[in-house]
């Protein structure tokens, strides 16, 4: 049977100023033009496809800053396309779906979707949840682009500890801390990769160029190190131990 949507767009249109009240949608295609027309009005730049396959092809071809997905399309699903554009690219994702089971949407999140929406919905639910995903998202690429330039102008930075690795300055929340060389050496070591565990021995070699026969000395300079750019030492963000293997720079 030939599907068509009950509503158009100069309906839509028509319905809104009169009735400002949201309503809710059913049909398909009615969901995918009446989603454009509110999204526009809202001053969103909107692309359509009716399949994953079209979906795909319009992420390539345009810069995308957020997709509103429906899971059950023809040609290529919803779970497909997300799975495939997840390969490549970063911005979220918010999917549209009949399913209303919590396995249903526990699966579109673990896949790679940021947000759910259940058919039928409010519009207006799905322009506050756009909003929502686009400051984050905006937040993301901001912080993003400070790494970028901090890698650019020569530095190491974790939360709110910095390393200028030209001046060899540390500071913690914007206030300068003094460290020895030998900190600094070993703070350069353990930021230029946050999160991995560092031995004590491969702290030692990579430090002092050379065997680790006592290494004491790498304990006592963590201590002081810690003692110098954590507010609190005793429950540390930044410098920590791993028990029993070596010490890390936390991911902030």
């Amino acid at each position: 049977m030939d599907k068509r949507p009950f509503v158009t767009k100069e309906k839509v249109e028509k319905i809104t100023k009169i009735y400002p009240t949201p309503f809710h949608l059913y049909d398909e295609k009615g969901i995918r033009e009446t989603v454009t027309v509110f999204l526009k009005n809202q001053g969103y730049n909107v692309l359509q496809a009716s399949n994953g396959e079209e979906g795909l092809a319009l992420i390539e071809a345009n810069e995308i800053h957020l997709a509103v997905v429906d899971i059950m399309m023809p040609v290529m699903d919803g779970i497909t396309m997300v799975l495939k554009l997840r390969e490549n690219y970063d911005f979220p994702v918010i999917f549209l779906s009949a399913k209303s089971e919590d396995i249903d949407k526990i699966t579109g999140l673990n896949i790679g979707g940021d947000d759910y929406v259940t058919k039928p919905f409010v519009p207006m639910e799905l322009l506050a949840r756009v909003s929502s995903q686009l400051r984050r998202y905006h937040k993301y690429l901001n912080m993003i682009g400070k790494i970028q330039e901090d890698q650019a102008a020569n530095k190491y930075v974790v939360g709110g500890l910095e390393l200028d690795l030209d001046t060899k300055e540390v500071s913690v929340d914007g206030k300068a801390v003094k460290v020895t060389p030998i900190e600094l050496k070993i703070l350069e070591l353990l930021m230029e990769k946050p999160g991995r565990v560092f031995s004590s021995e491969q702290i030692y070699e990579n430090v002092w160029h050379e065997a680790a026969i006592n290494t004491e000395t790498v304990m006592v300079h963590v201590r002081n190190l810690r003692e110098k750019i954590e507010i609190n030492p005793s429950n540390p963000q930044y410098l920590k131990v791993v028990w029993g293997v070596g010490y890390k720079i936390e991911k902030q």
